[in-house]
């Protein structure tokens, strides 16, 4: 017979050599699940500058090794933060949440791509997502508007000043001083009045000063009659317009006898009498060295005045035309006084500026001087703020003298067989050809891109754009961070867009590129330019990409 009580303890035996089975296959089973990564965002469709939270969730085993991504792996969306990883634990396995914190300050519609999630030294790759970013409309009508902020005061700038602004301080200084030395009036000395006199005023006035001298009581009477006769004969020369100076006393009272004749003065038989009485007189005194009374002396100098006052009364009026003569004469004297106020005016300005630009070339060198009078805008980009940036999906890397503008373009019908997705950014300076240019291209299928037919096509585009006599050359290329390339680079002749003026510039194609994608940068700039030169330099050295879609 069969003990009750060993069926019992047998058939609990049966049972928990049961469970512990189940119990087994149960662990055995958890042991054996393998990893699980799923991916969630709070929303698809964000303004600009507004966060999505992008969650990434991983089921592995308690023991496993779990690597998150870190930076800027989520291109062309920003990373603001990423948070701390928060981890749950049951029995043997661990559940492992990310958050992450994106935005985009440009709009349109962008695609979160794939991160990679390192389990045990495995890659496990989360979904691509679209994103949509739109732009804020700016209420003007329900918003209060304020007044604007006072100014705030800042301390002085105590630098130095640079010696070109003493150069010119110094120039201006003494341009001035030369333009006042020219343009100066000087007060007139008494004879220089008395020069200006009327030739009519000036004998009475020279008579009145003979009257006061003190020849007659010194008894000089050759002194004194040399003067007389001067003053008189000085007179005849300017206003009757006969050469009295020169002339002897007969020859003088002849000339004045044949204008009489002749109506061209108007004067008595008796005045010409007493004048050459007078004469006479003058030459016994100054060649035969008579000595007359001082009455005498007195008299003659007496009927000299009324001499000049009648000769005065006796020149005919001048004519109409002589007038205008004198007026004309008058004016032309005038535009040649203006005229030579001018050239002096313009000698002293270019010795200012010759001395200027000498003492500059002198402290700064000929070289710096030259490239800083031909105005260059490259050279205020090369010294000016550069801004480093990403720009399209996969992200090109560089810095650049400026924010290069994202291109709206369309796939054209030929390429859509071939790209799925074009992101085009430019920048463009007319003025010295400087052009800097990347796009990011995602091809159709997974295969290696096609790098001379992407040559060929922007070569043909610098063609459609009047280029001419290209030459190219190629080589190898690396990026910042060592990804490698190719370089397509030599120069061409330019034609301004005018249409007009052709120059001879630059140029430079650099291609990166991988299973399903191309990214390229094109740079263009002014042959001769050294400052454009140096700009591009910089941007090529600070060129790097992200090779991983």
């Amino acid at each position: 017979m069969c003990n009750p009580t060993e069926n019992r303890f047998s058939g609990l035996g049966r049972w928990a050599g049961t469970l512990v089975l189940l119990l087994g296959l149960t662990f055995s089973s958890l042991a054996q699940q393998g990893p699980k990564v799923s991916t969630s965002v709070d929303t698809t469709a964000i303004k600009i500058g507004e966060q999505i939270r992008f969650t990434v969730t991983v089921e592995a085993d308690s023991t496993s090794s779990v690597i998150f991504p870190e930076g800027q792996t989520f291109s062309p969306l920003e990373t603001v933060e990423a948070f701390k990883t928060d981890t749950t634990r049951q029995l043997d396995r661990m559940t492992l949440q990310k958050i992450y914190a994106l935005t985009q300050f440009d709009s349109g519609n962008y695609l979160l791509p794939t991160q990679r999630i390192e389990i045990d030294g495995k890659g496990y790759f989360t979904d691509s997502l679209r994103i949509s970013v739109t732009s804020i409309e700016v209420d003007t009508v329900s918003k209060e508007f304020y007044d604007i902020k006072p100014l705030i005061p800042v301390e002085k700038n105590t630098a130095s000043i640079p010696f070109y602004v003493w150069v010119i301080l110094g120039s201006l200084l003494l341009l001035a001083v030369l333009l006042w030395y020219i343009l100066r009036r000087k007060p007139l000395s008494q004879e220089e009045e008395e020069a200006l006199l009327p030739p009519y005023d000036r004998a009475l006035l020279e008579l009145k000063r003979l009257e006061n001298s003190k020849y007659i009581i010194q008894e000089e009477y050759k002194k004194y009659y040399s003067e007389l006769t001067e003053i008189v004969r000085s007179y005849l020369e300017e206003d009757v317009h006969i050469s009295a100076l020169e002339s002897t006393t007969d020859q003088l009272i002849a000339k004045l006898e044949l204008m009489k004749d002749a109506g061209e003065l108007k004067i008595e038989d008796e005045t010409i009498r007493q004048f050459k009485r007078i004469l006479d007189t003058a030459d016994l005194v100054k060649f035969a060295r008579s000595k007359p009374e001082s009455s005498r002396a007195e008299e003659d100098r007496k009927a000299i005045e009324q001499i000049v006052i009648k000769t005065k009364e006796a020149i005919p009026e001048p004519t109409e035309e002589e007038l205008m003569e004198q007026a004309a004469y008058k004016e032309e004297q005038k535009k040649r006084k203006q005229r030579r106020r001018k050239v002096q005016i313009a000698l002293a300005t270019a010795a200012v500026i010759v001395l200027g630009l000498i003492a500059t070339v002198f402290y700064y060198g000929l070289d710096n001087v030259r490239n800083n009078l031909i105005f260059r805008s490259s050279k205020d980009m090369l010294e000016g703020e550069w801004v480093s940036s990403s720009y399209g999906y996969p992200p090109v890397e560089l810095a650049a003298p400026d924010v290069l503008i994202r291109q709206e373009v369309e796939i054209s019908p030929e390429e859509k067989d071939v790209v799925r997705d074009k992101q085009v950014f430019s920048f463009y300076n007319p003025d010295n050809l400087l052009g800097v240019g990347t796009s990011s291209i995602l091809l159709a299928e997974p295969k290696e891109p096609d790098y001379q037919k992407s040559i060929d096509q922007i070569l043909k585009g610098f063609v459609d754009k009047g280029a001419r006599n290209i030459i190219t050359k190629q080589e190898e290329f690396s990026s910042a961070s060592g990804v490698p390339g190719i370089k397509v680079f030599g120069s061409a002749i330019y034609q301004d867009e005018s249409g007009g003026e052709r120059i001879r510039g630059k140029y430079a194609i650099i291609l990166f590129g991988g299973k399903g994608f191309q990214q390229q940068v094109v740079l263009s700039w002014e042959e001769g330019d050294p400052y454009a030169e140096e700009i591009m330099d910089r941007i090529i050295n600070s060129i790097d990409v992200k090779i991983q879609v």
